[in-house]
């Protein structure tokens, strides 16, 4: 019985792949920004060998690393989650994830309008938390729904939820998810609730995202084929549009997501376990707080210290992530970096595997340990 243990840690780039001039990013360094803030403290993953990594130099190097380890590129048009977690699963977008600088055009608007019964105010690209400060009390008096967007292919919602409880804005999301498509088939619609009053509104963990279907099988698809279990953690039920899950535990935040990783490492099952911990990115990296992420970090390292104590020896456990998000550059946007691989097995010695192009190396590796016909 083999089981892959996969965690992504959303956002956690690296340093600024060779094409971030085409996507603005060049000097971004999610890693070395959370270095840099004093409050990073990973000596699980640097023993691993997240500091012999090709490019890395903020941290030290491990003289027999634990891990085998890489930097992977990714070769997708894009540097959103959708994107990045496709990749990784062996599927890359050529074609970028339409984008919206200006806003959504207004027929678009009047026809989602039209199709939930409600106004629209913002339709602009805005910050998640500036928007609710911006239009929040407006939305409130009218009953109109915050209608933004970011530099990623994304239709977001945000709806106060004494008004609009989460169920009801989960409702209008998948009408949107439904008219958004073809030409606007944006990467996400995602339900951002919040609470509070005027001058003190904030977001809840009530968050739901509702992506594109994935056009093409994945190597989710094909571990399900086999018969094997694919279990999914925290928001990759809704990035995968539950296409090739077996089981889906939904997460509010880091914590969670870690305890449920935990609770499932006990159980006897074989396939993947496919993690999402989005903390880093949600509430660190778009928020240009460095030393919250670097914080973030060293909790999740306290964590895997134990987790790996529970790795039996047919297990794999793969570190990865799906972008970047320097909290510390001039935007609050996600960052085109290369990404870590750390790759540990308790029976397997680590390797140097360079710098590999394509996220995809991640299905490989998953594909190849479960014995899955690897077509990536």
């Amino acid at each position: 019985m083999k089981r892959v243990f996969l965690i992504v840690l959303d956002s956690f780039g690296i340093g600024y792949a060779p094409d971030a001039a085409d996507f603005g990013d060049v000097g971004a360094n999610t890693l070395n920004s959370a270095y840099l803030s004093g409050k990073l403290d990973i000596p699980n993953m640097t023993a691993m060998g997240l500091g012999n990594i090709e490019g890395v130099s903020c941290l030290s190097k491990a003289k027999s690393p634990k891990a085998s380890f890489a930097r992977l590129r990714e070769i997708s048009r894009g540097k959103d989650t959708t994107t990045g977690h496709w990749e990784l699963m062996g599927l890359v977008s050529e074609k970028a994830m339409p984008t919206y600088p200006n806003g959504f055009p207004e027929d678009l608007i009047k026809e989602f309008s039209e199709l939930v019964g409600r106004g629209v105010l913002c339709n602009l690209p805005y910050s998640g938390t500036d928007v609710i400060r911006d239009y929040g009390e407006e939305h409130l008096k009218t009953g109109k729904l915050i209608v933004y967007t970011s530099a990623d292919s994304v239709f977001q919602i945000a709806a106060h939820e004494e008004l609009i409880p989460p169920q009801e804005l989960y409702e209008i999301c998948r009408k949107a998810r439904e008219l958004l498509r073809g030409e606007h088939g944006v990467g996400r619609v995602i339900a951002r609730p919040f609470i509070g009053k005027p001058a003190s509104f904030k977001r809840t963990e009530n968050r739901r995202d509702f992506s594109l279907l994935p056009p093409k099988d994945t190597a989710l698809d094909l571990i399900k084929a086999k018969g094997l279990d694919v279990i999914g953690v925290g928001k990759i039920g809704d990035i995968f549009a539950m296409k090739g899950l077996t089981e889906t535990y939904p997460t509010h935040n880091n914590t969670e997501g870690m305890a449920k990783a935990y609770e499932l490492a006990d159980r006897d099952f074989s396939g993947l376990c496919f993690i999402n911990l989005v903390d880093f990115d949600m509430l660190f990296g778009h928020r240009q707080d460095a030393e919250g992420y670097a914080e973030a970090l060293t909790r999740f390292d306290r964590w895997l210290g134990d987790f790996i104590k529970k790795l039996k020896e047919d297990d794999l456990l793969i570190i990865t992530a799906d972008h970047g998000c320097d909290p510390s550059d001039e935007s609050t946007d996600h960052t085109r970096e290369y990404v870590p691989f750390l790759s540990y097995s308790p029976k397997a010695e680590g390797l140097d595997l360079g710098t590999k192009v394509g996220f995809a190396f991640v299905a490989r590796s998953v594909a190849e340990h479960l014995g899955v016909k690897n077509p990536f």
